[in-house]
């Protein structure tokens, strides 16, 4: 694998930490972007990642970061640079017509074997390659924000991808170095809106949604919903949601809303929030104040309104619909690709003892908060996901 050319398109954040990890295993990269300006700025991140290493010792015994360096060229011409290329990671802006585009560019100019992985953390791969010409050689290969950091890398099958694409690809992935343990391949065994880790952490927004909402129409400080958290998460829900992003977080549910349920789409609070501007951390103010950097909200009240347990609940179901609808081959596989992905363990362990009570919790929630997409499906209320372990 080490002998084969990999081109990487898109030369933001994603695309130099992939480019970063694939020069480290040792493959000849070519980064690639529209301009020399956004190439330039990748190339220099990848540089400066790579000489951390080299002062740290973690490059290998007699390696420079010069040495690393030297497996990594750049280009701004996307048909001659991928003319003697077998593999390419797309990371472009997340638009269709873009990235078809971009897979259509490949196909023509690059050499018959020649595969297209797209790194979309939303988009159906089956429709970003279905005119590009050789559809059989395209996949989804989503990787993990920051790359060098995170150990999951799902490998998506399109309905149109041949065992080979899927083959040459997973082969590829499995020897990228994490800088916090070992990489961590997940097969999408089918081409679903979320793939894995999206969707399954995806529904707990709809109660957030109703949390946030309903918070407002009470008149209910936010700091009372962080007291809802207390300790049991690194940060409240109000918290993470201005570090994620408003903009973010609003983009995400519209997108299931159109893919999933209506049921997803984003509440009022979030969408003032949206509509004013105040997007959270980014923004210096979302549901709290950032200007002077993370805020620490007093904790010692609780709304009562959200309830851990809830999402617990609300993961298990999802993961039991991923399983449903043959996307994972193993409800193992979503508990390690969430701990791989997100740090943090999947529903499953808790689950295969909590299923029945959780199952109360969610008829009562859907009924609450009028959100059907809430309900425990078939294979969660029964139990039968406990036979479905790899």
């Amino acid at each position: 694998m080490a002998d084969k050319k990999v081109a990487v398109i898109g030369a933001g954040l994603m695309g130099n930490g992939i480019a970063q990890v694939s020069i480290m295993a040792g493959y000849n990269v070519v980064l690639v972007d529209i301009k020399d300006e956004f190439v330039d700025k990748g190339y220099a991140n990848i540089e400066q990642g790579i000489k951390k290493l080299e002062a740290k010792g973690k490059l290998g015994e007699g390696v420079t970061a010069a040495d690393v360096m030297a497996k990594c060229v750049k280009s701004i011409d996307l048909a001659s640079a991928v003319k003697d290329v077998d593999i390419v990671v797309e990371a472009v802006i997340e638009k269709m017509d873009i990235k078809k585009q971009v897979a259509k560019t490949v196909m023509d100019n690059g050499p018959s074997h020649i595969i297209f992985a797209s790194n979309t953390s939303t988009m159906s791969i089956t429709e970003i390659g279905k005119d590009c010409g050789a559809p059989d050689r395209v996949c989804g290969l989503h990787f993990f924000n920051p790359v060098p950091l995170m150990r999951l890398v799902e490998v998506i099958r399109s309905a149109d991808s041949s065992d080979e694409t899927i083959n040459i690809i997973t082969e590829y992935a499995k020897v990228l170095p994490c800088l916090r343990g070992k990489r961590y391949i997940a097969e999408v065994l089918k081409d679903r809106p979320g793939f894995i880790v999206n969707r399954l952490n995806a529904p707990a927004q709809i109660y957030m949604n109703w949390v946030f909402d309903t918070a407002a129409e009470r008149g209910i400080p936010w700091e009372h919903i962080e007291g809802d958290a207390g300790s049991l998460m690194p940060m409240g829900p109000c918290v993470l949601t201005d570090y994620v992003g408003i903009d973010t977080a609003v983009h995400t549910q519209r997108y299931y809303a159109e893919t999933l349920s209506s049921d997803f789409a984003p509440g009022k609070v979030l969408t003032k929030f949206m509509e004013e501007g105040n997007l959270g951390a980014k923004t210096g103010k979302g549901f709290f104040d950032w200007s002077q950097g993370r805020p620490n909200p007093d904790k010692s009240v609780k709304a009562g309104l959200f309830n851990i347990e809830n999402t617990m609940a609300i993961l298990l179901n999802e993961g039991c619909r991923i399983l449903e609808e043959g996307i994972a081959s193993g409800f193992k596989v979503i508990d390690d690709a969430n701990m791989a992905g997100m740090n943090t363990p999947g529903p499953f362990g808790a689950g295969k003892k909590q299923y029945a009570r959780w199952s109360e919790m969610l008829e009562k929630l859907a009924d609450e908060t009028g959100k059907e997409y809430l309900r425990p499906c078939e294979l969660m209320k029964s139990g039968e996901f406990a036979k479905m372990r790899k």
